[in-house]
């Protein structure tokens, strides 16, 4: 039975195409998935990411631990900030991707991805030993929203009370809003300006009432990822996983190999130093046919590697894909071939940036 996120009922009202997705209910498309990620291109949508995960890292060595997993360096960094980064295997596969809040001195939310909480949280806490630290999974408590889009900032402090103009990219603030603690971040997974914002099950019904009510338009898993994907942001299973490395994954600046330690460290410096066999690229078709996850791709008469994202991009109205290929065949312009229902589709190794994002800064 898949879990429920605290906004379920919402979504059955709405009459949302709902799908299973890392374990919950979640909801696919309202309307559609075009019109839900066009509000959020040139308007405003708001979704629904209560499924995430959020594990508290508190103690005397909390910041010695997140060093310890994390691939980014948080070290000495001012509460209120966020940092992006992955938790590896010593072999430098990815154990998942995740965000990093500075709550205070001692005190970090780390906040991962829903079809990996048990697991991630398992490995926290067989790596926690020997540190002065505790790891405790919040997840349960938290539902999250995620407002996004160039006219999410408009929204914040009229309709949700919560007054976050200051906020730059990466950086989040609590705000009390009715004797709660509600934590608002300008972060997202879209390529627009957006904010997250994290509360009880109770705050976050109201909020999403809120909105609705405001006729912003509720957006499904379907144009998440077709936003992710338009400005080239991985995603836990495809473009990262337990064999992909964010050196593999051109996530290189994300692992911040000048650290002292942290688990993956001499893989990665390895990686960096001797050179990968594989890397995702972008690719763009020069002929017919939409690239999907699983697709091989070739070249010189071989496969190559597979397809890990592919769509015909909304924005730009190109098929496009990111792929996991041979390292010889990841260079800018090299010419490759995705097969779709057997037959060899012409395309052209180029950025995984098919859509120019806008964030604040």
């Amino acid at each position: 039975m898949d879990k429920q996120t605290c906004l379920h009922d919402k979504h059955v009202e709405l009459g949302a195409n709902m799908v299973p997705f890392g374990g919950f209910d979640m909801p696919l498309y309202y309307k559609d998935i075009t019109t839900e990620h066009n509000a959020v291109r040139h308007e405003v949508g708001v979704f629904d990411v209560s499924h995430m995960g959020e594990v508290r890292v508190t103690g005397p060595e909390a910041e010695k631990f997140v060093q310890h997993i994390f691939t980014n360096d948080v070290a000495g960094a001012e509460p209120g900030k966020i940092f992006y980064g992955m938790m590896l295997y010593p072999n430098g596969g990815t154990v998942d991707d995740l965000l990093v809040y500075k709550m205070d001195e001692n005190d970090f939310l780390l906040v991962i991805n829903a079809a990996n909480i048990d697991k991630d949280y398992a490995w926290m806490l067989e790596n926690i030993k020997g540190f002065e630290a505790t790891a405790v999974n919040q997840s349960d408590y938290y539902g999250q929203l995620a407002i996004q889009g160039p006219g999410a900032e408009a929204l914040m402090k009229p309709l949700l009370g919560l007054d976050c103009e200051e906020l730059v990219f990466y950086t989040f603030k609590e705000i009390e809003v009715e004797g709660e603690t509600v934590i608002v971040s300008r972060t997202g997974y879209t390529g627009e300006d957006g904010f997250e914002v994290y509360g009880s099950h109770n705050f976050i019904r109201a909020a999403w009432d809120k909105l609705i009510a405001a006729k912003v338009q509720p957006c499904g898993l379907g144009c998440r990822d077709t936003l992710r994907f338009e400005v080239g942001l991985p995603l836990y299973g495809d473009e990262l996983t337990d064999e992909i490395s964010p050196v593999m994954a051109a996530l290189s600046m994300f692992v911040k190999l000048d650290k002292e330690e942290f688990i993956g460290k001499e893989a990665c410096a390895e990686q960096k130093a001797n050179g990968i066999e594989k890397k995702i690229v972008g690719i763009e078709l020069q002929d017919k046919g939409i690239p999907r996850h699983g697709y091989p791709v070739c070249a010189d008469g071989k496969e190559i590697g597979y397809v890990t994202t592919g769509y015909k991009s909304i924005c730009t109205g190109k098929s496009v894909c990111m792929a996991l290929v041979d390292f010889a065949y990841s260079k800018l312009d090299t010419p490759v071939e995705v097969m779709i229902h057997n037959k060899p589709r012409k395309g052209i190794v180029c950025k995984k940036r098919f859509y120019q994002k806008s964030y604040k800064k």
